[in-house]
């Protein structure tokens, strides 16, 4: 039954002499070098791991502590794990002593199972734990340039709008007003209302917040706004700044045009707040 095994079993006596092994464990002596046959029965194993040098010898020591504290009786059972590698590549090896049960004299088997395949795996997990970290950050990084990037552009973007409404306002709609202002032809004073439509639809996209829309608003516009924004009635707002009840219905009036809402149902206050 242990030779079907695939770990290296040897069992130990309280001295820690092998007294028997199984088929695993002969052939992987045979194959570190010892002869043909060669079965370990009669060595100390204490002895062997205590004596060991180099690399491997802090290993066996520990090894060698671990099983005589099972035989003495301090733990019921000792596991560790070790590399042991050789010419033909790296291997890991998870070592378990255990007291056998039962009566009669005191036995310990010890066993040696090749865990190589799951540390390799274990370390290519750490390495892509470790690739992912740093990618991880420099993705957070990237994540923070582009948002950077993002809030330059918007403020590009609301710069530009700015220009274009000031451009309009001080470049283009005071030659508007001194048109209306003409004496026209019925036909002519079309084409200005037509040209101030479109230059209010134009602009219009930007108007996105009040503090955009101030720009192409006169000051009293502004202040009737802010007042009807506020709850104000018409009639209050014309006692407050001290106008007529028309005035202020005429400033509604150009509020909702400028707006765009002269053809809407939408209420100027309503819509009001929502752009503040």
């Amino acid at each position: 039954m242990l030779d079907s095994l695939s770990a290296h079993i040897a069992i130990v006596d309280e001295n820690g002499v092998i007294l028997d092994t199984n088929q695993a464990w002969r052939d992987y002596a045979v194959k570190n070098g010892m002869p043909e046959g060669y079965d370990s029965i009669g060595d100390n194993y204490l002895a062997i791991c205590n004596a060991a040098r180099g690399e491997e010898g802090a290993h066996a020591r520990v090894v060698a502590r671990g099983i005589g504290e099972v035989i003495g009786g301090q733990v019921d059972e000792f596991l560790y794990d070790y590399p042991c590698h050789s010419d033909d590549g790296p291997h890991w090896y998870y070592m378990r002593a255990i007291r056998m049960s039962g009566e009669g004299p005191l036995r310990v088997v010890v066993s040696h199972e090749e865990i190589t395949a799951l540390k390799l795996t274990e370390e290519a997990l750490k390495k892509s734990e470790v690739q992912l970290t740093a990618q991880k950050v420099e993705l957070e990084e990237a994540n923070i340039a582009l948002k950077v990037l993002l809030k330059q552009r918007e403020g590009d973007k609301a710069e530009l709008e700015q220009k274009v409404i000031s451009n309009v306002k001080d470049m283009v709609m005071p030659y508007v007003e001194k048109l209306k202002r003409v004496s026209l032809k019925p036909k002519d004073k079309t084409v200005v209302d037509i040209i101030e439509s479109h230059l209010q639809d134009i602009i219009s996209p930007m108007m996105q917040k009040l503090a955009n829309a101030s720009i192409i608003l006169t000051p009293q516009e502004i202040q009737v706004a802010s007042l009807v924004k506020d709850g104000k009635a018409s009639k209050e707002i014309a006692g407050i700044l001290n106008v007529s009840e028309t005035t202020v219905h005429f400033h509604r009036k150009n509020l909702r045009r400028k707006f765009g809402l002269s053809n809407s149902q939408t209420n100027l206050r309503s819509y009001l707040i929502s752009i503040s």
